[in-house]
């Protein structure tokens, strides 16, 4: 569960009223992935900013990244397995990697951006519905 600062939270709304509510208008800016934080920066593709400072900085935590890695299905894929002692197929996800070492080592950087523009689309989701619930804290993950 991610709790919003109250300034945190004005500038995520800032940010989501300057690009007219149009989400698709928000980009990440630059990234940085550390053991304890998936590091975003965002920006409005219409008004790129010339310095990371004056962009919008979030700090995801990696465990809720894995997570969000995870339920989207991005380290696995559908497939067939059988089952070790009664010998018959069936349809399973597999797992290529665990989610952080996948996003770290076997995707392709296509993958990893949908990974974290997944993180932002989910996190501005969930911001809207937390303000209509009245809830100051995200539990996105």
């Amino acid at each position: 569960m991610i709790k919003l600062t109250k300034k945190l939270k004005d500038e995520l709304w800032w940010l989501v009223i300057s690009v007219d509510y149009d989400y698709s208008r928000i980009a990440v800016a630059d990234y940085d992935l550390n053991d304890q934080h998936l590091i975003l920066w965002l920006e409005d593709k219409h008004d790129f900013k010339n310095t990371l400072v004056e962009c919008l900085q979030l700090d995801i935590p990696v465990k809720q990244f894995a997570r969000l890695i995870k339920d989207e299905g991005f380290n696995s894929y559908e497939g067939s397995k059988m089952h070790a002692t009664k010998n018959y197929v069936y349809k399973a996800r597999i797992e290529i990697n665990k989610p952080i070492a996948w996003y770290l080592n076997d995707a392709t950087i296509t993958e990893q951006q949908w990974a974290r523009e997944a993180v932002v689309k989910k996190l501005f989701t969930h911001l809207v519905e937390s303000e209509a619930r009245g809830i100051d804290e995200l539990d996105f993950f």
